[in-house]
């Protein structure tokens, strides 16, 4: 194929990531492919791209990005190399490897994840945070279409003819105070450009963050968190708030076939992250991004053991039935092997031969496993830069994806605030009592808008992060544990809301602004934190909470916090705006026109 017009990209042969005067820079690997070069690595806060001989067991050169990279693909024959450039002006940088010479693509909000046609044509781009898919046509270097899936798409997989791609949702949509509430995978025709399923996995699933196809593209392969919500949150043991989860669909039905847990009975596997296949399909690798591991499953004695169990055949203690798996904590027992890695935090995975390489994202460094079972091993990690002194954001930034901190491991706070922000569930913290679930908030700004909690049962976010670790976590840490990921969430800035039209509102939001004020809605949530950092009783409390007063929230990045209210009744704005405000009790909207709503909505999206 040929693709004109490139660009050169700068190519850097000295080691990335120096300290510089403003400090240290760290590199972040996020994801991994191989070529006939090396191993390309995404060094998501470096904006580069490293190239790792495997060989020489180090970094030959990187490759300088327009913006910090966020996915890899590389086409069939080697000769393209595909980078997402994750930022809210996102690009599809699309390098050639033998020039190094790339090309760069606008795509979407956040691009996070790309998959290329086996005939390198065309590649898929997952928008983060436009919930849909680019379709880009790389002969013209252009994107063709949009493709709308469900919230927050972050990976995705062809099947080997190109002919379906799998698309895994990060967050669940809707309510939040229904039966169900889980995020799904999307199916796309890629012939038609459209969506033909939505595939849901079982309820309380969130925190997808990991897809892979089976070799002969049999089966998908999905990572994600299975929260047990619907639980008071009175202890950790036996799974009973957050478990760790591998969905299984099967392609030729096009199915949902099962989940199985990747924790031990007494110790969690937090925060799986990456997934991959040997090339064989032999093995099933699955990083754990939480408890710094890899998980090697043995990939026939799974379907083996899910295809008895699915005719009614007891495989455990637990599972004598299909539905029995999601709850069986010894499902994985004598079939998955659970390696400590040397790295912190891995999240991609990729298996070369006989060696796993591991993206560690907080150590800056590349793991090796050695998956052949007859020999001994003693995981390396290899730095991709010089080590750098850590600061204390970026040491909070670590604790607080850490799940070695929490008691038998099974949740980080990055559980039910993935990336500082929220999972879309509710939750009986038992902060203000027990039987009282409520919606989990978004960090960011927290320690800028005090009180915090939904009720403003915390004076702040820094005495929340203590009774956190002590009533979620279940754990005594150091006080400069604490004051680490103190200086993290101050850290967090809210990311440019995809409703914007360039850097500034859209015409409709400008209008909308207007009606803001009109509505009295600037009078509780005045800028510039869109807050005035007081509690109110609006009528919005339903049971027991019919006369609570709930703290006032900053509408600070409430475009990805849905679903609304203390409960997450309200799917959208627009509901919160309309459906549930009889009798205007916070904010007059009963006499305004559906395009003032329409308007509102827009502008308070847009912050």
């Amino acid at each position: 194929m040929k693709i004109t017009n490139w660009t050169c990209a700068v190519v850097v042969t000295a080691w990335a990531g120096a300290a510089t005067a403003a400090g240290p820079t760290f590199l972040s690997p996020v994801a991994l492919v191989k070529g006939a070069a090396g191993i390309y690595v995404a060094e998501s806060s470096a904006a580069q791209v490293a190239v790792f001989d495997v060989e020489k067991g180090a970094v030959a050169t990187t490759l300088a990005m327009p913006g910090n990279p966020s996915g890899l693909a590389l086409s069939a024959d080697g000769k393209l190399l595909l980078v997402t450039i994750g930022e809210p002006k996102g690009l599809l940088a699309v390098v050639d490897t033998a020039s190094g010479k790339t090309r760069r693509i606008a795509v979407g909000h956040t691009p996070t994840a790309v998959a290329i046609s086996p005939d390198g044509r065309t590649a898929y781009v997952c928008n983060r945070f436009n919930n849909d898919v680019s379709v880009i046509d790389l002969l013209a270097a252009k994107e063709t279409t949009k493709i709308a899936v469900l919230r927050e798409p972050v990976a995705c997989g062809l099947t080997p003819d190109g002919r379906w791609l799998y698309v895994a949702n990060h967050l669940p949509v809707g309510r939040a105070d229904q039966d169900y509430a889980g995020a799904a995978v999307t199916l796309i025709d890629t012939q038609a450009n459209a969506v033909t399923a939505t595939l849901p996995l079982p309820n309380g699933s969130t925190g997808l963050r990991g897809l892979c196809l089976s070799p002969d593209g049999a089966f998908v392969y999905v990572t994600h968190i299975l929260a047990r919500y619907q639980l008071p949150t009175t202890q950790l043991e036996r799974g009973w708030m957050n478990t760790n989860a591998l969905s299984v669909i099967d392609t030729a039905s096009k199915a949902y076939v099962n989940s199985v847990l990747l924790d031990d009975v007494d110790l969690g596997a937090a925060n799986p992250w990456g997934v991959t296949c040997t090339a064989d399909g032999a093995l099933l690798l699955v990083t754990h991004a939480g408890t710094h591991e890899l998980s090697i499953i043995d990939r026939a004695a799974l379907h083996e053991k899910l295809a008895k169990v699915a005719k009614g055949e007891r495989v455990s203690q637990v599972s004598a039935t299909a539905e029995d798996v999601p709850n069986d904590l010894s499902f994985l027992v004598g079939i998955r092997r659970r390696l400590a890695l040397a790295g912190n935090g891995p999240r991609a995975v990729l298996a070369v031969d006989k060696q796993a390489y591991l993206a560690e994202y907080y150590a800056d460094s590349l793991g090796v496993v050695n998956l052949d079972a007859e020999t001994v091993h003693r995981p390396r990690s290899l730095p991709l830069g010089p080590a750098q002194e850590l600061t204390q954001e970026r040491l909070g930034d670590r604790n607080f994806n850490d799940a070695q901190m929490c008691f038998q491991h099974w949740q980080s706070c990055a559980s039910c605030h993935p990336d500082g922000r929220a999972d879309g569930l509710n939750w009986d913290l038992l902060n203000d009592g027990m039987g009282n679930p409520k919606q989990t908030k978004n960090m960011t700004l927290s320690c800028q808008t005090p009180p915090v909690m939904v009720t403003g049962i915390r004076d702040r976010a820094e005495t929340a992060v203590r009774t956190g670790m002590r009533f979620i976590q279940f754990a005594v840490r150091p006080e400069e544990d604490l004051v680490a990921i103190d200086a993290y969430l101050r850290a967090l800035q809210p990311v440019p809301s995809p409703y914007l039209d360039g850097n500034g509102l859209s015409k409709a939001a400008k209008r909308g602004r207007k009606v803001f004020e009109k509505a009295n809605c600037a009078q509780c949530h005045p800028e510039p934190l869109f807050t005035d950092l007081k509690k109110y009783n609006v009528g919005l409390g339903l049971g027991r909470h019919q006369d609570t007063a709930f703290d006032t929230p900053t509408l600070a990045e409430n475009w990805r916090t849905a679903p609304y209210l203390y409960d997450g009744r309200a799917a959208t704005m627009k509901d919160v705006l309309t459906t549930f405000n009889k009798g205007d009790t916070h904010g007059r909207t009963s006499d305004l026109s559906e395009r003032e709503i329409d308007d509102l909505t827009e502008y308070i999206l847009s912050q």
